[in-house]
């Protein structure tokens, strides 16, 4: 696998790619993840790895310029799993998901399948998907009633043997 390209983000907003040298824009950046070319993008001062906002950047500019892939809702929906027990889940599930599609639309691209069965392949490997990240949410969820259940049996035992003392 070939090494990632650096990219420095300067202070006047301009970014360098060093493996070509020269300035490049955020079409071009846009090109080289759809080219699957791996690269990082660092705060040319710092050296800190900016590659995350530079690609939310991106992502901003693409939903305000055409059909947007996140409706409100959707980003409504989104920013209330930050910081929510279930973020974690919900991160993997989405990355697992677009995986997922991607190799479904490669899939697609490279074989001409019948268009009955290829989604009749993509609802199962969906819903199997769907199932597994149910099946953690649910072993998540039972495990923390059984405790609370627990701690329920034992203050109730304790009330009771304290009435019969009573009597």
């Amino acid at each position: 696998m070939s090494e990632s390209r650096i990219i420095k983000k300067y202070p006047n907003r301009r970014l360098y790619d060093t493996a070509i040298s020269s300035y490049i824009t955020l079409e071009d950046i846009r090109t080289l993840v759809m080219e699957h070319v791996p690269f990082r993008i660092q705060d040319a001062k710092s050296g800190q790895d900016i590659t995350r906002s530079i690609l939310l950047q991106i992502i901003l500019e693409q939903e305000e310029e055409g059909e947007p892939i996140f409706s409100s809702e959707v980003l409504a929906q989104l920013i209330r799993f930050y910081g929510d027990t279930l973020q974690g889940i919900v991160a993997n599930y989405f990355e697992r998901s677009l995986g997922l599609f991607a190799k479904q639309q490669d899939d697609v691209r490279a074989k001409m399948y019948n268009p009955i069965s290829f989604m009749t392949e993509i609802a199962e490997q969906n819903i199997n998907l769907w199932k597994d990240m149910q099946e953690n949410f649910f072993k998540a969820a039972i495990t923390g009633r059984q405790d609370e259940s627990k701690e329920q049996q034992k203050t109730t035992a304790q009330t009771r043997g304290d009435d019969k003392l009573k009597k």
